[in-house]
């Protein structure tokens, strides 16, 4: 269905037993990835950094101090997708507009495209690379740059409830709702920053689970589409 999309994946998802870093999810979810390139579909990554550090948890310590945390905290788990992509065999690059050039790659969107004609997965670490701006943000705006077909959303739910589904057994799953809906209701799909970004610029969100992304790419019917009025 998609020529170029960017995926944004909840950091959140990617705990275990306690553990931070789960390496059986990054495996399928680079064995997902690789399967969607071989096909001819560019891919974009933003990973979140919820499973280490999150800014607006902050409490009592300085916002700013723990979004540069976050910020960290993304490229650790950008870093260690990396990994599990090349080892099965996907070329990919990490990109940050943080400089850690021993590390990985300054960002730019001119640099990324190219990444893409050369068969690569780009992986964009450090979100914004500035504070109070979420990855949820951070993957609407990459989205924008790099002319994605579709911002896919991996949550650790598998779609946009009506109200939230870990407390409410009755909640209702909606399979299409518009941008505006999600906003004037406060639904939390994404933030609002994001879901304005994309309104503005056309850019249809897919709310859905992790291990479902060849099923939304292959256009079956899992999880919730965010667009226009129809």
């Amino acid at each position: 269905m998609y020529k170029r999309i960017l995926i944004k994946i909840s950091g959140e998802i990617l705990i275990k037993d306690g553990q931070p870093l789960c390496i059986d999810a990054l495996t399928a979810t680079a064995r997902d990835i690789k399967t969607l390139s071989k096909r001819g579909t560019e891919i974009g990554i933003v990973i979140g950094g919820g499973n280490i550090m999150r800014g607006r948890n902050s409490g009592e310590f300085n916002r700013v101090r723990l979004d540069n945390m976050g910020m960290l905290a993304t490229a650790i788990n950008a870093l260690a997708l990396q990994e599990a992509l090349e080892q099965q065999g996907q070329p990919s690059v990490v990109m940050s507009p943080i400089e850690m050039q021993r590390f990985c790659e300054p960002y730019s969107t001119r640099a990324a495209l190219a990444a893409f004609a050369e068969g690569k997965t780009v992986i964009f670490a450090c979100g914004t690379g500035c504070p109070f701006f979420s990855t949820d943000t951070a993957a609407a705006l990459r989205a924008a740059e790099i002319g994605a077909d579709a911002l896919l959303l991996a949550k650790s739910v598998d779609g946009v409830y009506d109200k939230d589904p870990k407390q409410f057994q009755d909640a209702v799953l909606y399979e299409t709702i518009s941008y505006d809906r999600v906003i004037s209701e406060e639904l939390h799909a994404t933030d609002l920053t994001a879901i304005t970004l994309c309104k503005e610029q056309g850019i249809a969100i897919k709310v859905f689970a992790l291990d479902k992304i060849l099923d939304v790419a292959d256009g079956l019917k899992t999880g919730t589409l965010i667009c226009a009025d129809n």
